[in-house]
């Protein structure tokens, strides 16, 4: 723990973010560096609270109070190897992660949770700035070949796990840059690309091959794949996007949030994309369907391409500020929260539901139609019914559509290797993380539907235990998963 009787004396402190108007001049993130001796009254807020229920809201189980109290004792080095002994990429989630280690911290039961993610941060960060993460090379290779499909944080995490256990690892990946989502789809202001390039490199020293334009089920036949390596791992994440079948759906204007955010991203890393491919919100009124961080990330972007107005749409009602009584600590406490985005300029509405798209006279949008909704239970089900009357009208020339994902693509390689799925369309696994066929593994979203970093890291991880141990007998790899 950290100072005996810190959590009393201090009260939690809040992230430090740059100016709004500052942040909105460019694509640098929107988080400013926590100063070293705030940041350790912070951690030492962190109580002797017993059984540590951090660790069950956090599925990579990392040791919060062992690096909490590292960090309020000054002891950086030891705080990043505990870090390090669970998660791979700690500057990933605790840049990105919504902390559900925070909504499970004993501390908030009657008060604010210890700020454990700014923690995690700063202590790899502090990594980084002193050259203590080093290429961690297997000192044996076992002659044993993986591929990996997919290179979002489930890949990722699980090519460097088997790397370091001396297998030969290659990853493969559609885009034209590795990182999946980490790369294309989370915005230059949330995190920068640095912060991968610089784990890639590792990962390359510690002898992980890069194969980014391979698109494994058309570029590449997957069975040939399976056969010419030992093991094969799935990992390329939900990437269908959710539709909105709504009257005026054709009209141009309208795109799904993954449409637009890569193309954004992209011309961050210097790619010269030409306008009439791009999408720009740039003096156009823009509104983003869903209220999750997907469409936190399009608000951001729009607001910083120069967007008019921007209203982002919920179909759910406005979550309370304080946790309901049906939504009892430790659970995820489901509360009204504000991201970084919505401080730069946004008119949130919830509890409406899309009518139609109007249209120009020319094939545009230009308005959508709403109407506000209310919840009803009929018949064991929770319905959204329209109100009567309630009908509004708001311009729109660019409309984004973030309502999640419904799952892997079903088409190209996993139907060439006929992988069994389940009821909803996710890669069927067994408890060792491997699919109906035979030496075929997956991990991350693709298995487990739209989910969390963390989640991904976790399982990651978790199946690179499975394989090394399916190829090898037995595995000294950790699995914070079973």
């Amino acid at each position: 723990m950290g100072k005996v009787t810190g959590f009393i004396e201090f009260e939690r402190a809040q992230q430090p973010y740059r100016p709004v108007p500052e942040r909105l001049a460019d694509w640098r993130q929107v988080m400013a560096p926590w100063p070293v001796e705030p940041l350790k009254t912070q951690a030492s807020r962190c109580m002797d609270c017993g059984i540590p229920f951090c660790h069950q809201g956090c599925p990579l189980g990392n040791l919060i109070p062992d690096w909490n109290d590292l960090v309020y004792r000054d002891q950086w080095l030891e705080a990043i190897q505990r870090l390090h002994a669970t998660n791979n990429f700690p500057e990933f989630t605790g840049t990105l992660c919504p902390a559900p280690c925070e909504g499970s911290c004993v501390l908030g039961i009657n008060d604010d949770p210890v700020t454990i993610k700014a923690v995690e941060l700063s202590i790899i960060d502090k990594a980084w700035e002193n050259g203590w993460v080093k290429p961690e090379p297997a000192a044996v290779k076992t002659g044993k070949r993986i591929a990996v499909v997919g290179s979002g944080p489930a890949g990722l995490a699980a090519a460097q796990q088997l790397a370091r256990a001396g297998h030969e690892v290659t990853v493969f990946e559609r885009d034209d840059r590795i990182g999946g989502l980490l790369r294309y789809g989370i915005p230059e202001f949330k995190m920068e690309k640095r912060a991968l390039d610089r784990r890639l490199e590792q990962m390359r020293q510690e002898g992980v091959v890069f194969r980014p334009g391979c698109n494994v089920g058309a570029d590449i036949d997957p069975q040939e794949l399976c056969a010419e390596y030992d093991a094969v791992l799935l990992a390329g994440g939900a990437t269908q996007s959710r539709d909105l079948p709504a009257a005026g759906r054709e009209l141009a204007g309208i795109y799904q949030a993954m449409d637009y955010l890569p193309l954004q991203n992209k011309r961050c890393e210097g790619d010269d994309i030409p306008d009439a491919q791009f999408i720009s919100a740039r003096d156009k009124h823009v509104i983003i369907i869903g209220g999750g961080d997907t469409g936190a990330d399009c608000l951001g972007t729009a607001n910083r391409q120069g967007a008019k107005s921007v209203h982002q749409l919920e179909i759910m009602p406005k979550p309370p500020n304080s946790r309901a009584a049906d939504n009892p600590w430790p659970e995820w406490p489901r509360i009204y929260r504000v991201a970084s985005a919505h401080e730069e300029g946004v008119k949130r509405v919830y509890a409406v539901s899309t009518k139609r798209f109007l249209d120009d006279g020319q094939g545009h949008v230009a308005g959508l139609e709403l109407v506000e909704v209310e919840m009803k239970q009929e018949n064991g089900r929770l319905n959204f019914v329209e109100i009567p009357g309630t009908d509004t009208v708001l311009p729109c020339d660019l409309a984004l559509l973030a309502m999640g994902f419904l799952g892997p693509e079903q088409a190209g390689m996993l139907a060439q290797l006929g992988v069994e799925l389940t009821p909803r369309g996710n890669v069927k696994r067994d408890e060792n993380w491997m699919t109906s066929k035979e030496g075929v593994f997956t991990a991350g979203d693709m298995q487990r539907g739209q989910s969390l970093i963390v989640w991904a890291i976790a399982e990651g991880r978790s199946a690179a235990q499975s394989i090394d141990r399916f190829l090898m007998g037995s595995s000294d790899l950790p699995a914070p998963l079973t």
